[in-house]
């Protein structure tokens, strides 16, 4: 009994001293992060897409890089292609590259972007080098799930989808009335040289019921943003280094060239020795003579 007790007691105590973590470390660092009034209050692209949205979510970052270096990195997002620049054991079979791929830079409004093997956003806004935004709601992924099935039922070949998307509840439910828009949306700073980029969720989902509800959404919601973080942050170290290895290319071609330049430019001849007529031997009865 003893025994049994002392483990409670360090049980409650451990309990306690993880939620005062959380209510004074991590749900302040949660409820902040990437968060600016000016962000919040900006009418975005997309917004009329879920005008009854249950949790809206707008965060941003600073990137040390022009929209348009930023932009080829959005496009080609998704599973199966460039990936999410998150936390790859979670929403990924593989790695997210850290290349620009022209292949997948062609991206039009109505095209999916997939979440797994079976469901996938949809493109409603895409302005180029300024906003895409993604959309779902309970009838598209309906859609896509019974397709996926009848695939499977005729036999053709479908991926599986991966432990991890399955253990992580990322692919999309399809809850009652369930509809969301992600927007990413990127504005130029003052300088003409750097970008914001902010992300806004807009959801409606039903309202979970039971003592656990809170938790749960807490939880949920925690998640949401641990990967929306890692996400911005991938993008912008991403599309930064790009810009500098691409500035570092560019430096070494020009003093290649200019060396190539100088090089090609001095004549061969002035390397070579002339030749000279060697003087004839003294004639020594003239020397005697004098």
């Amino acid at each position: 009994m003893r025994v049994r007790s002392v483990l409670f007691v360090s049980a409650v105590a451990a309990a306690a001293g993880a939620a005062a973590t959380y209510a004074l470390r991590v749900r302040p660092w949660y409820r902040t992060w990437g968060v600016d009034p000016a962000d919040a209050d900006l009418v975005l692209a997309g917004d009329d897409l879920v005008p009854d949205a249950t949790v809206v979510e707008t965060r941003g970052v600073d990137i040390g890089a022009p929209p348009d270096a930023v932009w080829p990195w959005l496009v080609q997002m998704g599973f199966n292609r460039a990936g999410w620049y998150s936390y790859d054991v979670v929403d990924m079979k593989g790695a997210s590259v850290d290349r620009i791929i022209p292949e997948l830079q062609q991206l039009a409004v109505g095209d999916l972007v997939p979440n797994s093997p079976d469901t996938a956003f949809a493109v409603r806004v895409l302005d180029p080098g300024r906003a895409l935004v993604l959309y779902a709601d309970e009838k598209l992924v309906e859609e896509q799930v019974a397709a996926a099935q009848e695939r499977k039922a005729a036999g053709d070949a479908v991926e599986a989808t991966p432990a991890n998307l399955r253990a992580a509840g990322k692919m999309m439910p399809a809850m009652p009335g369930f509809a969301a828009s992600w927007a990413f949306v990127l504005r130029p700073l003052d300088d003409g040289r750097g970008t914001r980029l902010v992300e806004r969720f807009r959801v409606r989902m039903p309202t979970p019921d039971g003592p656990a509800a809170g938790v749960m959404a807490g939880a949920f919601g925690f998640g949401v943003f641990a990967m929306t973080r890692k996400q911005m942050l991938g993008i912008r170290d991403r599309a930064e280094a790009a810009l500098i290895a691409a500035g570092i290319s560019a430096e070494f071609a020009q003093r290649t060239d200019a060396v190539t330049k100088a090089t090609s430019g001095l004549p061969i001849a002035a390397t070579e020795t002339p030749a000279t007529t060697p003087e004839p031997p003294a004639d020594p009865a003239a020397e005697s003579a004098t």
